[in-house]
């Protein structure tokens, strides 16, 4: 029924602690991994010269340009060489406010060869923000010395910042129109430095600092070190050995400055010795028409996206054979993150998959998080749903602790965080007496007396509020099933109900499904497309049906108030994932709160 993809062993071992701990994990050993990621593009440099690493189309002729092993190599080496005649102090870095590109990359592998840290800025903290709150933090935390911007004039409001805070950094555009010209580091010729640069790398260099929005406050910098980035490409390549076997290939959008994007996608292509082609689309309805003409051209070997991907991507594969065909052809597995997979989108790519080659192709998550590097566990064989997580990676040590009536996951491995970039009290906060990380997940067996079918998701404890009642309301299961069942009309949800006799939801609505519902044009404001009859009838059913299932107070809905207004970035509403957060929305949209109260 499922493809036959080459999956790694998913034997575990579960040790019971007379405190009620559990410690989980593989049983398979954790092979040995490289130093550096940069020592992999010297292997395949040496193995395969002319193998196409990297590719993104051209903006103006729509060509793709592509880089060979032995082209990047050459590149990340003269631009290595510029970077070290700069003179960096140790506490000096290199700043990427843009999104993903070759430049981009080039300038990420220079970095981590010669062990200078760098971190990569979410666009929209540049692009989107009103008060570039969140860039100024960013920027003081990581003292540039060098700053690149893809565009100098899509970014000039935020090079503008940088320059203000940082007068003697160097500016970078890849146009030229602000700073030095990329191409003048390509044009600086490598020496012996780089070489000895790159000897005195070790795995507790830090190789990059990914910023996370976590619950509240600013962002945080997690520290990726060599090690860490390169161990969890090792357990991912257990877990999933055909990436070993065939050489990958991935069309990707998800943004670098993110784990899933950045360690986890492109880490995976360069491990493996594999292709990675930029796709400038997104799951936007715009942005959707870029990546399904990419997908037309490439047969991805693994396709990962987030589950809003997968189901915009649905109707075109529905209506276009030749595109389906071409990209069911050489998958291995689809892969989500960064949210749950409604259920009808898993079933529908399954049933399409089927009846396009004859076989099923595995839909696979796990558990992680930035500070996991990401990987800490997968449900990696066919048959899975959404929710389950599966079994932790090679050498991840998963530490069960009971909290109330629900059990956090704790993680202690070689591919885990050292901590957050100059922040000793949250570093402090993160880990526990034995040096787990404290994740805040709730995890619980799928059988108990089974522990190889893995675990499933329930919930962030931090989320979890009581009823008046003194209920528990676990907030990560509610709103899966409020997205799943809700789909495509309800995008997302905040629950609300602490210290109230019922649950109330604040309803974020996908504006074009609405539309389209509601047989509107394009030109319809979301708020009328909101409030319009279809879509109210739509919403009353569902939530009758959706109470239909509940088995009291705790699973029901009462109330809802749909938000016209998008999410916000600036007040923390949304992270750079593109997830919610909770407590953001609850606090700055009181008086919706109020409303249904």
């Amino acid at each position: 029924m499922y493809k036959n993809t080459s999956f790694g062993p998913t034997k575990t071992y579960k040790k019971q602690l007379e405190n009620g701990i559990v410690h989980f994990g593989n049983q398979q050993t954790l092979a040995d991994f490289p130093i550096k990621i940069t020592d992999k593009l010297l292997q395949w440099a040496e193995i395969k010269p002319n193998h196409t690493f990297i590719g993104r189309r051209d903006p103006l002729t729509r060509d793709w340009v592509n880089l060979s092993y032995h082209e990047t190599l050459e590149k990340v080496k003269n631009i290595a060489q510029y970077l070290l005649n700069l003179e960096f102090s140790p506490d000096e870095t290199v700043v990427i406010l843009s999104e993903n590109s070759l430049e981009h990359a080039l300038l990420v592998l220079a970095s981590v060869h010669i062990g200078i840290t760098y971190t990569p800025i979410s666009p929209p903290y540049s692009l989107v923000s009103d008060d570039f709150g969140k860039l100024k933090h960013c920027l003081e935390l990581m003292t540039p010395k060098v700053i690149f911007a893809q565009s100098g004039k899509v970014y000039h409001k935020a090079i503008e910042l940088s320059k203000s805070l940082f007068p003697d950094a160097v500016i970078i555009t890849a146009d030229g129109i602000i700073g030095t010209h990329f191409e003048e580091m390509l044009q600086v010729k490598a020496t012996a430095d780089v070489e000895e640069a790159a000897s005195k790398v070790n795995a507790d260099t830090i190789a990059k600092v990914l910023f996370t929005s976590g619950s509240t406050g600013l962002p945080k910098g997690v520290m990726n070190h060599q090690g860490m980035w390169c161990a969890n490409l090792q357990q991912i390549t257990q877990v999933l050995p055909f990436m070993q076997e065939q050489p990958p290939i991935f069309i990707d959008w998800l943004p670098w400055n993110h784990t899933f994007g950045s360690n986890h996608n492109f880490g995976l292509a360069l491990y493996n010795g594999g292709t990675i082609l930029i796709d400038d689309g997104k799951p936007t309805p715009k942005g959707i028409e870029e990546t399904v003409q990419n997908l037309r051209e490439i047969s991805p070997t693994a396709y990962f996206n987030v589950p809003k991907g997968f189901e915009m991507l649905i109707p075109y594969l529905e209506n276009e054979p030749t595109l389906r065909e071409n990209f069911f052809r050489n998958l291995n597995i689809l892969f989500y993150a960064g949210a749950s997979l409604a259920q009808p989108v898993w079933n529908r790519l399954e049933e399409l998959a089927l009846e396009t080659i004859g076989v099923k192709i595995p839909i696979i998550t796990g558990l992680g998080c930035t500070e996991s590097g990401p990987s800490a566990m997968f449900a990696n064989w066919g048959g899975a749903f959404s929710g389950l997580l599966g079994v932790p990676v090679a050498g991840m040590d998963v530490k069960l602790v009971p909290d109330g009536d629900k059990v956090e996951a704790r993680y202690r491995a070689s591919n885990v965080t050292k901590g957050y970039w100059r922040n000793p009290e949250a570093t402090a906060a993160a880990f526990d007496e034995d040096g787990y990380y404290k994740t805040g997940d709730a995890v619980k067996f799928l059988d108990e007396n089974n522990p190889d079918k893995g675990l499933v998701f329930d919930g962030r404890i931090a989320e979890d509020f009581k009823l008046s009642t003194g209920t528990w309301v676990n907030v990560g299961v509610l709103k899966a099933k409020v997205i799943s069942t809700g789909s495509p009309i309800i995008q997302d949800v905040v629950l609300a109900g602490l210290d109230k006799e019922y649950i109330g939801a604040i309803l974020f609505l996908n504006a074009d499904a609405c539309r389209k519902l509601a047989n509107l044009e394009s030109e319809i404001s979301n708020k009328e497309a909101f409030q319009h009859d279809s879509v109210k009838a739509f919403i009353n059913n569902w939530l009758e049906e959706f109470n239909k299932t509940s088995t009291g107070s705790s699973t029901a809905i009462r109330k809802y108030v749909i938000a016209f207004d998008p999410p916000s970035i600036d007040l923390g509403e949304i992270t750079d994932k593109g997830s919610l957060n909770q407590r953001a929305v609850l606090k700055h949209r009181a008086d919706l709160v109020n409303e249904m109260y």
